[in-house]
């Protein structure tokens, strides 16, 4: 039996597009309207491993492109823009985060949109998330609201809990306090008043010239006193003070530009692009903790492939994730490939189904990892994948996972060497559940590799000209979040009290608090929809061979 493509729009089911058995409802609802991408073959070959790109080749870092001191924007040069100029409407702010700019005005203090937010409700973008400076000591915000913290020691904030949001509010005293230092090389500045003074010397304290942007939603005024908005207009990311030293300031930047610039699609300022090549590994000292959440934002919000190129680009990826650098490298990728794998493939359809304001829990893009791996190591069927992906959604149902992987005659993709295992007889339930069993065994070896020091240390010992790292960012508690997803793979029988998702669409608020169905579901709608893509008997006449 052959099924088409158009029996896969009816067939939308929990693996979608192949069949019209009714368990395959909901994991591809939108085969009819996905858009063809070009496919390239890629050579499988070992590969010296490349410097990282996109920095000076001396040795010698660019003159400062900010003068060689911190960068001071003149008073003349400020832009002051009205909301209506850059197409913000009150209504693109979160209902949470006018309520709380609302009470806060209400109780006489000055209160803007600061920093991210700013710069994307400029680009037409949802904010993943609204953070709010104020006129008002910390503990005249807590006393504000009825449910507020004050977090942090080293650098306080609020957090105010208003229904399921958290939004972040700090205070411009705070900011001075942390600044003053910073502030030695700065002197008053001619025809401007004492607000345009505090709320300059706020921006300098922060990180890239984009993020240095500041909104008040009651006088409809956007301030730009650093060159952000140039920047944004030129795509580009650059450091309000000089690359090298603002890195050297806070390590973390360094991900945060990775993360800046493969969600919104600019390139560094060439400074900026040969200090993250040149500073790259001091992101070790940071705390794990610290680098997980960094991970975290790249790969949880809808922009991991743009990321995993990025990092992958500079130089970042044999440091964080030494696993993947070493995939890349033994597949011959390049530092500016644009091809594709399975592993950016895999990414890629997490994207497509994930937002700022939509992420997912961290255990998903750690289980695609460990998938991944496991396929590297031991290549498989892409019909055991097709049944183990459908199994996983059952909650360990194998019958009706077989069931449907008869049925299956949408070509996969035969690009990725991860799909050559030796072929399954598709007759034997027995077979397959054994083949079903030992992938996820494989799964949860490569999750413990990635989790052990020296395996992970090990991961690029083929490559001597490659920085070592044995970096572990995968807490325990993360390890054994992963493992449950698997855990009905392993069992002989169905999980007890198992309740099937139900609905077609991404609960979004499950699946950023790692509801297990819901993880799986997208879990198996991304590997299916990477094996099996809904547009590639059309793009088989299209594929591009590269030797």
């Amino acid at each position: 039996m052959v099924i088409r493509a158009p029996e896969l729009g009816t067939a939308v089911a929990r693996i979608g597009a192949i069949s019209k058995h009714p368990s395959l409802v909901a994991l591809r609802p939108s085969i009819a309207i996905c858009s063809a991408t070009r496919r390239r073959r890629y050579s499988a070959g070992a590969a010296v491993l490349e410097p990282p790109t996109d920095a000076p080749s001396s040795s010698a870092p660019p003159s400062s492109i900010n003068g060689g001191g911190r960068q001071v924007v003149e008073g003349p040069n400020w832009k002051f823009l009205n909301t209506n100029e850059v197409g913000i409407c009150t209504s693109m702010i979160s209902k949470p985060t006018r309520s709380v700019l609302k009470q806060l005005k209400k109780k006489g203090y000055e209160a803007y949109l600061v920093g991210g937010c700013v710069r994307d409700l400029i680009m037409q973008k949802t904010p993943k998330d609204f953070d709010i400076i104020t006129t008002a000591e910390l503990w005249q915000v807590k006393k504000a609201f009825r449910d507020c913290q004050i977090i942090g020691r080293r650098f306080p904030i609020c957090h105010v809990h208003i229904n399921r949001s958290i939004i972040e509010v700090s205070s411009f005293n705070t900011h001075v306090e942390r600044s003053k230092n910073k502030m030695r090389d700065f002197k008053k500045l001619p025809n401007c008043n004492e607000q345009d003074i505090i709320r300059w010397r706020n921006c300098l304290s922060r990180d890239f010239t984009i993020n240095g942007l500041m909104l008040n939603p009651f006088s409809n005024k956007v301030y730009d006193y650093l060159g952000g908005m140039d920047d944004l207009r030129k795509g580009k990311v650059r450091t309000i003070i000089p690359a090298r030293s603002s890195f050297q300031e806070d390590c973390a930047r360094i991900l945060r530009a990775i993360r800046i610039a493969a969600r919104l699609g600019f390139s560094f300022s060439r400074e900026t692009a040969y200090s993250v090549k040149d500073l790259a590994s001091s992101i070790l000292r940071l705390d794990k903790q610290r680098i997980l959440m960094e991970m975290n934002y790249m790969l949880a919000y809808g922009s991991a492939e743009a990321s995993l190129r990025l990092l992958w680009k500079f130089g970042l990826l044999e440091l964080l994730l030494p696993i993947q650098a070493a995939y890349f490298v033994s597949h011959g990728f390049k530092r500016k490939d644009k091809r594709t794998n399975m592993l950016l493939g895999l990414f890629s359809n997490l994207d497509r189904l994930l937002a700022p304001d939509q992420p997912c829990h961290r255990s998903l893009w750690i289980a695609l990892f460990a998938f991944h791996e496991a396929l590297v190591r031991q290549p498989r069927d892409p019909l055991v994948v097709a049944a183990f992906t459908l199994a996983l959604y059952n909650g360990g149902n194998m019958a009706e996972a077989f069931d449907i992987v008869r049925k299956i005659s949408h070509p996969h993709d035969h690009t990725f060497p991860e799909l050559s295992g030796n072929p399954v007889a598709l007759d034997s339930d027995k077979d397959l559940k054994i083949e079903l069993r030992e992938l996820a065994i494989s799964v949860e070896s490569s999750l413990s590799s990635m989790t052990d020091e020296y395996f992970v240390s090990r991961a690029m010992s083929m490559y001597p000209q490659a920085p070592s790292s044995n970096l572990v960012f995968i807490p325990l508690p993360a390890y054994q979040e992963v493992c449950r997803i698997f855990e009905c793979i392993m069992d002989k029988e169905r999980e007890n009290n198992f309740l099937c998702k139900s609905g077609k669409g991404i609960n979004y608020y499950n699946l950023s608090h790692g509801s297990l169905s819901e993880v799986r579901y997208v879990f198996a709608r991304v590997v299916f929809d990477t094996v099996y893509p809904p547009n590639l008997e059309n793009n088989d006449q299209e594929t591009v061979h590269e030797d």
